[in-house]
């Protein structure tokens, strides 16, 4: 099959962008998205011109690299996967693919279609983790936690951070992020000691970072490749309005 891709090039941080098509030959159906952009870029390369820049690691939809806006859609087409997951069969003969960077204030373009996702390092930074002394690995069922409320901090910890919630969202806002790394922690009793600080702390750097405020529309669980479920943000709400009224873990 043959398809005309036309892509964000842009030189880097500060230079002008804009949209230039390429035509990608004999692209076989089998082929993910990424390695359709693979053969584009070994056509450029041989004519000497500069490949196009994007971000890719495992493949395997784990690390949420490849974050690229597939015909104005985070990821693609396809619920609950990552570009590199996309296959080109899930395309026409003679379509016409365009292909983007994530859109963001908080994720500035570095080059092509690689974003600068640092503001998400920041925020984890400034309190998704649990600090208090675990020792040594504990038996599974010394502290007893309730099958659902395991599974729902799991379904939380489920999200790579591939940011492409901020990419859909129309404020370009990140709560489904916070919220699911609020929750994860929040559900388990290895992160109640620090439960209060957390929330405040989160949502502030999320703020602080220039993400915008949730509208509550559901773009982000739609394109989310995890299918995070919103009612992580609901959960960020609750737990961040304790902090601020209780000032307590109750």
């Amino acid at each position: 099959m043959n398809v005309t891709v036309r892509v964000w090039r842009q030189g880097g941080a500060f230079g002008e962008g804009r949209l230039v098509p390429y035509e990608a030959r004999d692209v076989s159906p089998d082929m993910s998205f990424l390695e359709m952009l693979d053969v584009v870029n070994e056509s450029l390369v041989a004519s000497g011109q500069p490949p196009i820049a994007f971000d890719s690691d495992c493949r395997e939809g784990i690390c949420g690299m490849c974050s690229l806006v597939v015909n104005g859609v985070p990821h693609g087409p396809d619920r609950g996967s990552t570009v590199c997951q996309l296959h080109m069969r899930r395309f026409k003969d003679g379509d016409t693919i365009t292909v983007e960077p994530w859109r963001a204030a908080a994720f500035p373009v570095r080059r092509d279609l690689i974003v600068d996702r640092g503001a998400f390092d920041q925020i984890i930074a400034a309190g998704g983790y649990v600090s208090v002394g675990t020792g040594s690995a504990p038996d599974a069922n010394a502290i007893p936690i309730p099958k659902d409320v395991a599974e729902s901090a799991m379904d939380s910890a489920a999200c790579i951070g591939c940011g492409a919630c901020v990419a859909a969202c129309k404020n370009a806002s990140a709560s489904l992020f916070v919220g699911a790394k609020v929750s994860q922690l929040a559900l388990l009793p290895q992160g109640h000691p620090e439960r209060v600080a957390r929330a405040r702390a989160l949502v502030q750097a999320m703020d602080d970072l220039g993400f915008g405020n949730c509208s509550n529309e559901g773009e982000c669980e739609a394109v989310c490749p995890k299918e995070i479920s919103i009612a992580n943000i609901a959960r960020m709400r609750r737990e961040y309005l304790r902090a601020l009224v209780l000032g307590t873990d109750r």
